[in-house]
């Protein structure tokens, strides 16, 4: 097996666990602003348990630190999203990621746009138009998911370049404990301009503690390592328009726990089939080279 190949492996398991993500957006009752806060808090102590304090350059803890900030902003965004409007909605928008990246990666690293990705994203974008055409109830909670995938898109392609020559336990440590002081001064900021309909929980108790716990865990920890392992070896390109297949598990799950699947139609399922056609032709031209 080759590097590409295991770099693969290692990326499909994190979109399965990335999978749950919406999921858990639903099921935990705060709003956005605190479920990511503790997301990025319990993560940080569990990687403190396994990874202690490891040194870092300031140059390079800055760098992550920053890193944390774009995911965290994520997922206010995306976590927003789904509050919204659902959890189908939100994760749609998230396929939205590897447009965004085929035209951020050839800026940041200069060199040509690949025309190639262009039109594979753009195959995801024809798809996530005829999925938005069901319904136009939701148009605030697809703006919010637009913007979320935006951000995403920055921080995959960032934490490809300040990842290189650090392990992966210490890059996700970092970018968690250094990203949650960021998204504290963000969080007031964010409230301005997207404000929620929830109070602020200082505390979480009962089940939203225990799906935290388990959210920060699996769908952050035991995620995001695998997703830096995979960056490693794939383009940022390839690892965010694969994970365009993060909203067919999920919206397959929420079919089945939720009952969203009442509120779609034909067009939907037409959507879900080019945002597949998209990753499985990046995939045969990833794995050809």
């Amino acid at each position: 097996m080759n590097d590409t190949q295991r770099g693969f492996i290692q990326l499909h398991l994190s979109v399965i666990l990335a999978g749950f993500t919406g999921l858990f957006g639903r099921l935990i009752t705060l709003n956005e602003v605190d479920i990511v806060w503790y997301r990025m808090l319990f993560t940080s102590l569990i990687l403190l348990v396994f990874t202690g304090l490891p040194r870092v350059g300031w140059r390079k803890f800055l760098q992550l630190c920053g890193c944390g900030a774009l995911l965290g902003l994520h997922w206010m965004l995306f976590y927003g999203s789904i509050k919204a409007s659902n959890v189908s909605i939100g994760v749609i928008c998230f396929s939205l990621v590897g447009f965004f990246t085929a035209l951020f990666e050839p800026v940041i690293y200069h060199r040509r746009l690949s025309f190639t990705e262009l039109v594979f994203s753009l195959i995801t974008v024809l798809g996530v138009f005829c999925i938005f055409s069901f319904d136009a109830r939701y148009r605030y909670g697809i703006g919010i998911g637009v913007v979320s995938s935006a951000v995403c898109a920055l921080y995959a392609i960032c934490n490809k370049k300040v990842s290189v020559g650090v392990r992966s336990r210490t890059v996700l440590m970092y970018q968690m404990s250094g990203g949650l002081v960021l998204v504290t001064a963000i969080i007031p900021v964010y409230l301005m301009f997207f404000p929620s309909a929830q109070p602020v929980v200082v505390i979480p108790d009962g089940n939203n503690l225990w799906f935290m716990l388990c959210h920060a865990l699996f769908c952050t920890v035991g995620m995001y390592l695998l997703q830096i392992q995979a960056l490693k070896c794939l383009s940022a390109f390839t690892v965010n328009l694969t994970y365009n297949l993060e909203p067919c598990y999920t919206i397959i799950l929420a079919f089945l726990i939720f009952g969203e699947g009442r509120e779609i139609n034909f067009s939907f399922y037409i959507g879900i089939a080019l945002i597949l056609l998209s990753v499985l032709l990046q995939t045969r031209r990833a794995l050809r080279f």
